[in-house]
């Protein structure tokens, strides 16, 4: 598929809304299917930027294989050999999968950018949004979709090319 760059002149769309994953069990999920159902705006943008946010310590986003199941079970069984319970974490208010989970998560990280190319999530081949789920018994996880961009109904007008050498003095 050949590349297409282009420099687009509009004014800039906002979107943001809070929404809720099913609760999941300890470990990494694909959810991409999940957070398109509750953002049909999405489908609104040309182009921009959809900023994905975890508003927990102790689970995390990812971008990574959205087909082959089995790479979601070895990343926890490899984040468990990383980080494993039963070290003597000086943090431990709410039981021995606490501070494990919040390292976890800060491995992994609590957000995602994703490019938005004609109303769709310009994602790589088997590219897919991950929530690591690192509690044993976790409810529902609220995330922040923000989106930013050109509407495809708006004006977007694609600019001719301009040189970066070209000159703006007379």
């Amino acid at each position: 598929m050949a590349s297409s760059a282009r420099i687009i002149q509009s004014s800039s769309a906002w979107f943001q809304k809070k929404i809720n994953l099913r609760p999941q069990h300890r470990g990494v999920h694909l959810v991409t299917e999940e957070i398109l159902r509750e953002v049909p705006e999405l489908f609104q943008f040309a182009i921009g930027i959809c900023h994905v946010q975890i508003l927990h310590t102790s689970a995390s986003l990812a971008l990574n294989e959205s087909w082959d199941p089995d790479v979601r079970d070895d990343m926890e069984m490899m984040l468990n050999k990383i980080v494993p319970e039963g070290l003597p974490y000086r943090h431990s208010c709410e039981g021995p999968d606490d501070m494990p989970a919040h390292v976890k998560a800060c491995f992994l990280g609590s957000s995602v950018t994703i490019p938005i190319t004609e109303g769709k999530l310009n994602l790589g081949t088997w590219q897919g949004i991950w929530l690591g789920e690192h509690r044993d018994r976790a409810g529902s996880r609220k995330l922040l979709i923000t989106l930013n961009g050109c509407l495809r109904e708006a004006n977007c007008t694609p600019l001719s090319p301009v040189s970066p050498m070209a000159s703006t003095s007379s």
